[in-house]
């Protein structure tokens, strides 16, 4: 992680909708937040959302997390991500 912030003061609060986000630590959360910030991304969305996780999470960090997620997010952000990042392919839903 690059830098303890408030959430509340970057992230989109309805992507948040059903908890405090200004209770949210982004060390010890991470494995909620990373994946939240996620959740409304589409392949057009997609290069605006991953820059503002990356002001907060290592290329790790996200890649990690994002793998090991049981919250929904898409198979396209899973693919996006792993291609960004030139590490193997992941997907959240298998068919």
């Amino acid at each position: 992680m690059k830098t303890e912030v408030n959430i509340a003061n970057i992230a989109p609060k309805h992507l948040f909708w059903d908890m405090d986000m200004s209770k949210l630590s982004t060390k010890k959360d991470k494995a909620l937040i990373i994946p939240r910030l996620f959740v409304a991304t589409t392949k057009e969305s997609f290069i605006k959302d991953i820059t503002l996780v990356e002001s907060i999470y290592s290329t790790n960090e996200i890649y990690s997390v994002l793998k090991n997620t049981k919250e929904r997010i898409s198979n396209n952000v899973c693919r996006l991500v792993a291609q960004r990042y030139n590490k193997p392919l992941f997907l959240r839903y298998k068919y």
